[in-house]
C-alpha cells in the first residue's frame, strides 16, 4: 500500500488506542516502527509482527523461505530474537497442493534456522497465492532498538546490497538472467539475525530493515523520528549484480513512484546524481538488510562481526531530511 494511503488509514486507529492508556506498550502506532513491543515485566518484553505477500520468484520453496525471512526480519530490526511463528496462507483451489507444501517447507526451514518453531497457522482460498508469518519474539526492554535514536556523528551501516525490486520485476517479464536472480534470492533468504546481534554488540542507537519503502523511505522515517539528517554517499552503496542494468532498462515496480512522491520532498540529491539512481533508491526492496546507526566507536566491532556490511553514510544534526551525494 502506498505510504500516503497507509498513513491516512491508520490515523483513526491511533486515536482509538492512545499511548497514554497503554504504558506497557513500548512501541505501537504512535510512531511508525518495524514491530510492536509490549513489556511483560522488568526483564522481558514481547515483540510482535506480521507480514505476507504474493510470490515474487518462481520456485515455491524459495518463495516460502523469502516470505519467512522477510517476516522474521521485523523482530531482528527491533533487536529481538524469535520465539515462534504461525503461518498465514492464501491459496487457490486450482493449483496443486504440492506447491503449497513446498512454500510451507521453505518457510518452516527458515523459521528453524532462526532457532524458533512454527506453532500453527490459518489458510483461506484466494485466486492469488499469498504467504507469510505472524511472528512473536522476545527482548529485554532496555535492548529495544527503534527507528528513532540516531545521533549526529553516528555512522550509517547497510547490511545487504540493494536492487531486489528491479531484479524481481525483470524476472516477471522474463528479462532477468539466472545468475542475477540467484544472487537476489540468496540475499532475500539470508536472515538478519547476525546483523541484529552485531548491532546490539556495537551499541547501535537505531535501526530498521529496508523493505517496501526503499532505502530512502525507511531512512527518512529513521531521520525524522531521531530529529536528525542522514547523509548517504552514493559511491558507497552496494548493489546486487544486474540491478543497475535492469533499472536502466526500466524494470521498476509500481511502488517506486509511490515512495518517490511521498518521501521525495524530504530528499535532496546532488546535481550529478542521475534519475536512474534516484529511482533505484526509492525502489521497494523485499527482505532487505538492516540500516543501522552506530556510534563511531562501535563501527569496527560491527564490521568485524559482519564483514560484508558497508558504511554508507553518516548522521548529522537536522530535522528529518535525507541528503544523497557522491562523496566528493
Amino acid at each position: 500500500m502506498a505510504p500516503a494511503e497507509l498513513e491516512r488509514i491508520i490515523g483513526p486507529i491511533r486515536a482509538t488506542f492512545r499511548a497514554a492508556d497503554f504504558p506497557d506498550l513500548l512501541v505501537g502506532l504512535t510512531a511508525a516502527d518495524d514491530a510492536a513491543v509490549y513489556q511483560l515485566n522488568e526483564h522481558q518484553a514481547v515483540v510482535s509482527t506480521v507480514d505476507f505477500f504474493p510470490p515474487i520468484v518462481d520456485d515455491p520453496y524459495d518463495f516460502g523461505a523469502i516470505a519467512a525471512a522477510n517476516a522474521l526480519s521485523d523482530i531482528y530490526a527491533m533487536g529481538g530474537e524469535v520465539l515462534f511463528a504461525v503461518n498465514l496462507v492464501a491459496f487457490p483451489d486450482t493449483l496443486d497442493k504440492s506447491i503449497l507444501a513446498e512454500i510451507l517447507r521453505g518457510g518452516a526451514e527458515k523459521v528453524a534456522e532462526a532457532g524458533a518453531v512454527v506453532a500453527g497457522g490459518h489458510s483461506v482460498n484466494d485466486r492469488e497465492p499469498k504467504y507469510g508469518l505472524a511472528v512473536t519474539g522476545l527482548i529485554a526492554p532496555g535492548m529495544v532498538r527503534r527507528k528513532g535514536g540516531a545521533q549526529p556523528g553516528d555512522a550509517l551501516i547497510l547490511t545487504k546490497p540493494l536492487g531486489v525490486g528491479v531484479i524481481t520485476t525483470a524476472l516477471k517479464s522474463g528479462r532477468a538472467a539466472a545468475e542475477h536472480v540467484a544472487a537476489a534470492v540468496a540475499g532475500m533468504k539470508r536472515l538478519n539475525r547476525a546483523a541484529a546481534r552485531a548491532a546490539q554488540t556495537a551499541s547501535a542507537r537505531a535501526m530498521t530493515d529496508i523493505t517496501g519503502f526503499g532505502l530512502l523511505g525507511h531512512a527518512q522515517e529513521m531521520a525524522r523520528q531521531g530529529a536528525t539528517d542522514f547523509r548517504f554517499d552514493l559511491t558507497r552503496l552496494p548493489w546486487l549484480p544486474g540491478a543497475v542494468e535492469y533499472g536502466r532498462a526500466g524494470a521498476f515496480p509500481g511502488g517506486m513512484d509511490n515512495n518517490a512522491n511521498f518521501f521525495g520532498p524530504s530528499v535532496t540529491f546532488a546535481d550529478e546524481i542521475t534519475y536512474l539512481y534516484r529511482d533505484l533508491l526509492f525502489t521497494p526492496e523485499t527482505s532487505g538488510g538492516l540500516l543501522v546507526a552506530v556510534p563511531p566507536e562501535g563501527v569496527a566491532t560491527f564490521l568485524s562481526l559482519l564483514p560484508d556490511a558497508a558504511v554508507v553514510g553518516r548522521v548529522t544534526a537536522g530535522g528529518g531530511h535525507i541528503w544523497v551525494d557522491t562523496g566528493e
